[in-house]
């Protein structure tokens, strides 16, 4: 069975490009680990995507305290009678 590597969702890129992608690769490696648990291919592709949304959740927070900003979770969603169903 072949495994699934962070480094393959990389390519072929130019190089500033490839260089940020490498760095944010050594990041997610370092913070959640190099290997994943998973035995078939389709979760071993979850678990990486799953390590990358956890990683940019990581760096959104990182942010919002360096740059002061603070979040809103009070908005509203006005919903229309033609969409709701019951």
């Amino acid at each position: 069975m072949e495994s699934i590597k962070l480094i393959d969702f990389v390519g072929d890129i130019p190089f500033h490009k490839r260089s940020n992608a490498e760095t944010t690769v050594h990041m997610i490696k370092s913070k959640f680990g190099d290997s994943v648990k998973s035995k078939t291919w389709i979760a071993q592709v979850n678990e990486v995507l799953c390590k990358v949304i956890c990683h940019n959740i990581c760096v959104v927070i990182q942010e919002m305290f360096e740059l002061g900003i603070k979040p809103n979770f009070n908005f509203s969603v006005e919903r229309h009678e033609s969409t709701m169903t019951l």
